[in-house]
């Protein structure tokens, strides 16, 4: 009887981890598996796989980008063909085996500013200081390739930069690094968030401004914050109320921002550019680029998104995106954000974006999965 209760045991045990999916890239599936698959506008997704081909030095993507530069400029039709001949569609799974995750969106904000400081404009925006080092650690150890590490020269030791709420509470410790000023300290948080914006300066002319560096410290959601203090509801966080909260808050301002030790550095860059420069130093394109997290997808890869709008939770938004970005906050398997562009429109489909959904890999048919 003990041998027979052992045994079922045992085959329940092994069938139980069997059916377990380990987290990360699956086997190849079907194309017909994808919902809307042949609905996309597959001549737009391929341009954009294009344009960051350039960057992708491994061997098997160099090989598709080769192929498809002497295919010359593809309709829709054929560059359906294109990517259904030379790559194969993966699931991505989470832990658990669960195909689904969360799909959030950024954009590009728009800020009022000026190039000196008044009583108006006194928020700066800083560039890299002078004082903060970053190794890279792949140059050392080339297993840890993309693997950094942020601090600053105390003595000879290297010792964790300053985090958000000493350099709030210290402004001197980056004086001389200002690159401009705005006129709320709640838009300059939420540029640090988005990565890239824009500043109407006062003679009226924009000018972009973008991630130049971080300071080594891990994000953290103020939105998740905030509801662990039961100011916010879990289901009402967007990006909106977060705003109104803190506005309606200034005597809490700076500890709530302090919560999340994470701050960016920024560089100025052209505003008439295509559009701000992702983590694979390629333009990111409206509605068609998401961050990932480059642990899980490799930068560059074309991924299939399945999931709905924003506005319209019944609404399907199945397309294939490119991962050409990352973000402090963007970590985990089944883990995309969409970036919707600027303007109005982006900011509210941003904004409201906490949608479920899936995604799908397309690596070139042979690429090695570690």
């Amino acid at each position: 009887m003990l041998k027979s209760l052992f045994s079922i045991t045992l085959v329940v045990l092994l069938a139980s981890a069997c059916a377990t999916r380990p987290p990360g890239i699956g086997e190849p599936v079907d194309w017909g598996d994808l919902q809307d698959w042949a609905a996309d506008d597959h001549a737009d997704a391929l341009q954009g796989f294009l344009r960051g081909c350039p960057k992708l030095e491994q061997a098997r993507w160099r090989e598709v980008c080769d192929l498809a530069a002497t295919n010359g400029e593809l309709d829709d039709v054929g560059a359906r063909a294109f990517f259904e001949s030379h790559f194969e569609v993966r699931p991505v799974y989470a832990e658990g085996g669960d195909t689904e995750g969360l799909i959030t969106g950024y954009y590009e904000p728009l800020l009022q500013g000026s190039r000196e400081r008044s009583d108006e404009f006194r928020y700066p925006l800083y560039g890299v200081p002078e004082n903060l080092l970053v190794i890279e650690l792949g140059e050392i150890y080339p297993q840890l390739k993309d693997l950094r590490l942020r601090g600053k020269l105390v003595g000879n030791r290297v010792v964790p930069y300053y985090d958000r709420a000493q350099l709030d509470a210290q402004p001197q410790l980056l004086e001389g690094a200002e690159i401009l000023w705005v006129d709320s300290a709640v838009d300059v948080f939420f540029l640090h968030v988005q990565g890239s914006g824009l500043v109407e300066l006062t003679d009226g002319s924009l000018t972009g401004v973008g991630y130049a560096q971080q300071n080594g410290h891990p994000y953290q959601s103020i939105g998740r914050v905030l509801v662990e203090m039961g100011e916010l509801e879990q289901d009402a966080v967007t990006l909106f109320t977060i705003k109104d909260w803190l506005r309606a808050n200034p005597d809490r301002l700076r500890e709530i921002l302090g919560k999340n030790p994470s701050y960016i550095f920024f560089q100025l860059r052209d505003a008439a550019a295509d559009g701000p420069v992702g983590s694979l130093n390629v333009a990111l394109t409206p509605r068609r680029s998401i961050a990932v997290d480059r642990n899980v997808i490799p930068l560059g890869a074309p991924v299939w998104l399945q999931t709905t709008l924003p506005d319209d939770s019944r609404s399907p938004m199945n397309q294939l995106m490119l991962a050409q970005d990352t973000g402090g906050a963007i970590k985990g398997h089944v883990r995309a954000d969409v970036f919707w562009g600027r303007g109005d429109e982006a900011e509210k489909l941003a904004g409201r974006m906490k949608q479920r959904g899936q995604l799908f890999v397309l690596l070139p048919r042979g690429y090695p999965l570690d």
